[in-house]
């Protein structure tokens, strides 16, 4: 809570403000309609990162998930100077029921093993944008297939615990905020880099979650970063992705 690092926080709401403005607006059809926002960069063959929002973004106005918490997991890619040395493609999924797969018969909804349905969507649309961008055209950027990323935050977080544990050779790393309860232990897909990060005050999803999780990542032979911030609660996404090495080390990872 120094002076020094909310400022960074101040800063980034300034330097980010307007940048929601370019991400174009798409819909994913299968067995339900999915909608989803999509940034391009400029040419070359660039990363994509997958970005799963939290359960204020849910709906299917193609919307909410740019807003509120979510303006730092999805904007921070798009900073000038982090597209400039790190371009990339963004995408945004909007599921309207959750990411992991859950029993709805139960209330509160109970938490299922196995891909979840926003999940599995969310992977067909990366997986059609990799189609979609594979062949240099004068106007689009490819995709590294080598350096795609997920990362998430609370529902979001959950979601890419699931994504991982499902699809462990498609994600060249993640990064994951106070991810909520899923039947994902940590322990799954353990090569994976990956950075998780939670608020030791976080009043929604306890921070027991995460260090559990880490726990078990570590005691089968991962090698997980974890940061845990002292008086944050649950908005720790405003630490996280204002973290000075985050997107250098993102981006550093590669697949295979």
């Amino acid at each position: 809570m120094s002076p020094e690092r909310v400022a960074l926080i101040e800063a980034f709401k300034k330097q980010s403000e307007g940048l929601e403005k370019k991400f174009e607006p798409r819909t994913h059809k299968s067995d339900w309609e999915m909608p989803y926002r999509l940034f391009r960069p400029e040419g070359g063959k660039v990363p994509l990162v997958l970005y799963l929002h939290g359960s204020g973004g849910l709906g299917d106005d193609n919307l909410k998930h740019l807003g509120l918490g979510n303006i730092f997991g999805t904007r921070v890619w798009l900073l000038p100077e982090n597209q400039k040395r790190f371009p990339c493609y963004v995408v945004v999924p909007q599921t309207d029921r959750g990411w992991i797969r859950y029993d709805f018969s139960q209330q509160p909804a109970k938490e299922l093993p196995g891909l979840g349905d926003g999940a599995r969507l969310a992977l067909e649309i990366v997986d059609r944008l990799c189609h979609e961008f594979t062949h240099q055209s004068t106007h689009d950027s490819t995709i590294d297939q080598r350096r795609i990323y997920v990362t998430g935050q609370s529902m979001g977080g959950a979601g890419t615990w699931n994504v991982i544990a499902n699809r462990p050779q498609l994600f060249a790393a993640a990064a994951i905020c106070c991810g909520s309860i899923s039947t994902e232990d940590g322990a799954e897909s353990i090569d994976m880099p990956l950075w998780n990060f939670h608020g030791d005050s976080d009043k929604s999803v306890p921070v027991s979650v995460s260090r559990d999780r880490i726990a078990a990542r570590r005691k089968a032979g991962g090698r997980p970063l974890y940061t845990e911030y002292a008086g944050v609660d649950h908005n720790v996404w405003e630490w996280a992705f204002t973290e000075p090495e985050l997107v250098k080390w993102v981006f550093s990872q590669h697949r295979g």
